[in-house]
């Protein structure tokens, strides 16, 4: 679906909700650990299981990862918070309850910014609070039987809830694409999809521009970018169908199919008074002081809107260049290293955002463990700076670093005979021979169609088996016409 255009006369709005696994070893109000793939019910204690008698305590990790979270998007952090108790009764949450925070979340405001295309948008955020996770029912249809599995009950939660700004499902993945980036950056959640670590859920309405918003249904747990985009293309053709069709649209829960790519009604949606939210009492209010902040901030790294600004200010990048160099901390890391090794960033670039990138994701590989380091794609763009090979030669020997065979960049130009002829004497020979030989490009040329100079530059490289320097080709070639 194309950003921002109007389906069928009806304007797209989109909010989203995400649940951010933080990365504590241990649950938000327990000591149970938080690993994955534990057998069922072996990482529950008796807090996570609400036993007669046992009381939450504050997981102050959890706490300093909710504070990186909110100084990362630059939100207001509350200097006072209160959790508060979110009731529904589901198997999985044995407390009958769910700790949440209501009236006043730990991270207030902020916003997402990203590129969609060439074009900048902006996404506001209206809070990120803490939560904890329930529990997960096991579903055996084949025996007719169902359990519930407990290990997620208690594992810390940021849920992080945006104003509804998003128009377009090729939008709403670019922002789900950019909040990955920024809580998997600064290590709050490892952002493993699916896994649970990263779930989002879209809710969509459409309107005619103008009007009131509509009626929203929420998709829930939308755990792949793909199927994220494919979910909201389909609710907004089923909402318009329906509204065409002269039916009104119900507030409701619904799940996306993959297999069958619609979404399904699993539940009429709850407002906030059907949790009947009310303050923890088991839990004294979250007080945050500003030195606590301060000493967050102080520890943090570099975030990547940051770090793409500084590529434009010290190496001259293009912003659509900084931004994509810095889509991750390992890519960031490799143009750095190679830039700062060689003297060439925006030659860098070209080769991260290109060549590497393709054979990356050609391999569905990792920049971590591309077979070509940045101090050998340093050496080998100084030998294009230089003059020793040109770019046509310069990927003949990114195919064998690549591969393997060699290491060692001008071992490779020597052994393959790919360095350029830079002397001047040899060319000029081989230029008059040319220029002898095609007496019709010359008086082409010369009555001023330029092809039958690129003609003439295309027989000078066949003489000189594709040794001679273009750049000295063509100086020399416009000397001798002239």
């Amino acid at each position: 679906m194309s950003k921002n255009k109007l389906v069928q006369g009806y304007e797209v709005v989109i909010g989203f909700e995400t649940h951010a696994q933080l990365s504590t070893q241990s649950k938000i109000f327990s000591r149970a650990p938080t690993a994955f793939g534990a057998e069922p019910n072996t990482q529950a204690c008796a807090v996570d299981l609400a036993l007669p008698g046992t009381l939450p305590v504050m997981n102050k990790g959890a706490v300093e990862r909710a504070i990186e979270f909110g100084l990362a998007i630059g939100s207001h952090i509350s200097p006072k918070s209160i959790f508060a108790r979110k009731n529904y009764f589901y198997p999985d949450l044995p407390k009958g309850y769910q700790i949440s925070q209501f009236e006043i979340p730990v991270v207030v405001g902020g916003e997402v910014e990203f590129f969609l295309g060439d074009e900048k948008k902006t996404v506001r955020l209206v809070r990120a609070h803490l939560e904890e996770d329930a529990g997960k029912s096991l579903h055996e249809d084949f025996i007719g039987q169902s359990g519930i599995d407990l290990n997620r009950a208690g594992t810390p939660l940021l849920e992080i809830v945006t104003e509804p700004d998003i128009r377009s499902s090729d939008e709403a993945v670019a922002y789900a694409k950019e909040l990955h980036k920024i809580v998997t950056w600064i290590g709050i959640c490892d952002g493993n999809m699916q896994e649970g670590s990263f779930r989002c859920d879209a809710n969509v309405s459409v309107r005619r521009p103008g009007e009131p918003l509509g009626t929203r249904r929420e998709i829930k747990n939308l755990n792949s970018f793909k199927f994220m985009q494919q979910a909201i293309d389909y609710e907004v053709r089923w909402q318009i169908e329906q509204i065409e069709d002269g039916h009104a649209i119900q507030q409701a829960t619904v799940l996306f199919d993959p297999d069958t790519g619609e979404t399904r009604a699993m539940r009429t949606k709850e407002d906030a008074a059907d949790y009947r939210y009310f303050p923890d009492p088991d839990l004294p209010p979250l007080v945050i002081a500003d030195e606590w902040v301060q000493r967050v901030k102080a520890a943090m790294t570099e975030l990547p809107r940051t770090m793409a600004a500084r590529f434009v200010a010290d190496y001259g990048l293009p912003e659509y260049d900084a931004t994509t160099l810095t889509q991750s901390k390992a890519m960031a890391a490799y143009f750095e290293a190679a830039a700062k090794a060689c003297g060439q960033a925006k030659l860098v670039s070209n080769w991260v955002m290109g060549e590497v990138s393709r054979r990356l994701n050609s391999s569905e590989a990792s920049i971590e463990t591309a077979p070509v380091s940045a101090t050998q794609l340093a050496a080998l763009i100084t030998r294009i700076a230089d003059g020793t090979i040109s770019n046509n030669a310069a990927k003949q020997v990114f195919e064998v670093l690549w591969s393997g065979e060699a290491t060692e960049v001008d071992a490779v130009i020597e052994a393959k005979g790919l360095k350029q002829m830079n002397d001047s004497g040899a060319l000029e020979k081989i230029i008059d021979e040319v220029i002898a030989a095609n007496a019709d490009n010359v008086a082409q040329y010369k009555a001023g169609k330029e092809k039958a100079f690129n003609a003439l530059v295309g027989q000078i490289m066949k003489a000189s088996k594709g040794k001679a320097n273009p750049g000295q080709v063509n100086e020399l070639l416009k000397q001798k016409l002239a």
